[in-house]
Parts: structure tokens; sequence; C-alpha cells
């Protein structure tokens, strides 16, 4: 097996690489769950974010010069509105909220434990921010008898609780992309899972 690298990068840094991660978010989020049909120009104005914001993190995975893999975080007060919304409407104080966007990887490097380095790696960069409570993320639901779910799909629930995340029902948005086998974007349910981010000497 070929060695790999992985690099851990905010904002500026990222800038060159977004070319790289936006090719990779639209291969691998074909895949079920997602179900995406990639848009160039979406992935554009959506890394553009990362890029903008100063302590944002992208987990990179390296195989030679090629991205192979990355994992994204940044400031919940850094994202947009409708990301910030079931957490501001129940209370929360976002401004001490890390919210982790989403882990790509191609499937020839799977199963190499690269799924808990890219949690690990983003937990300590929100750490070593020094000002967050909680960290969390957000997946989207799909019906158990969906037509596209492979038969060998196992759903990551079991994976992200022994990381010590806790899925949060009551927080709940709904984000439109376009599915493979729709003309045009529609609303998907995603639920967040949330963890406290406990500060270490």
């Amino acid at each position: 097996m070929s060695e790999l690298r992985i690099e851990r990068l905010s904002g500026e840094a990222l800038r060159e690489h977004l070319p790289a991660l936006a090719q990779l978010r639209i291969r691998v989020f074909r895949e079920f769950p997602y179900l995406y049909e990639g848009d160039e120009a979406y992935e554009a104005r959506y890394l553009q974010v990362y890029a903008d914001s100063p302590d944002s993190v992208m987990v990179l995975v390296f195989d030679g010069d090629a991205v192979v893999g990355a994992s994204s975080g940044l400031p919940m007060v850094d994202e947009s509105e409708e990301f910030r919304r079931p957490f501001e409407s129940r209370g929360y104080q976002v401004e001490r909220i890390f919210y982790c966007g989403e882990s790509v990887l191609l499937p020839e490097y799977r199963g190499r434990g690269l799924g808990v380095r890219f949690f690990e790696e983003r937990e300590a960069h929100a750490r070593s921010l020094g000002r967050f409570d909680l960290i969390t993320f957000c997946a989207v639901e799909r019906p158990a008898d969906h037509p596209r779910r492979p038969a060998d799909y196992v759903p990551l629930d079991a994976f992200w609780q022994r990381r010590g995340y806790v899925r949060h029902p009551e927080l709940k948005a709904h984000y439109s992309w376009q599915d493979l086998d729709e003309t045009s974007e529609s609303p998907k349910p995603m639920v967040f899972w949330c963890k406290t981010l406990e500060l270490r000497a």
C-alpha cells in the first residue's frame, strides 16, 4: 500500500486545493446516501467559505500529489444561516459551537483508520482555538426502503456513537441539492449529531 500524507490546513492556505476538493466531493457524494448530482459552481461557492474563515480546518489526505480524502470544519458563526438556525432557535450560543462539515475519501483508501483520524484532527483543531464547548455535524436521513440504498449499506451511526457523538432529532434542518435521479433540487432532511468538547491540557 502506498504511504499517505496527512496535512491540516486553515483559511487562506486551503485556496490552492479548492479545485481538487471540489472534484473529490462531487465524486464521493454521488454515492448513497447523498446521491449528489455534482455542480462545480456550487462547490466553488461552498468551499470558498472555508478559505475565507481564518479558523476553518481542512484535513487533507495525499497520495503523492493527489488529494484522495478531506475532512472539513469551521466555527458555526462562519456558516450560513440555514446551518445556524436549528441551534439559534433553541437558545444555543452558536459562537461556542464548532461545526464539522463532511469527510470524503475515495473508496480504495477506506478501511485504513482515516475516518477516526478525521474526527481526531478536527476536534484537536477546535480545542486549539480554545473557545468551543460543543462540536457538531449533520447527516442526511434517507428512508430505509430508498430505491438506491445498496443491499450492503451500513449506516455510520455506530461509528459516530463510538466517537462520542449523540443524535439530536430536535436539531434538524433541510438542505437542497439535486439527486442523481432528479431534474432539479429538492430539500433533504439533515439531523445534527453533537458532542461536548472538553478542553485538554
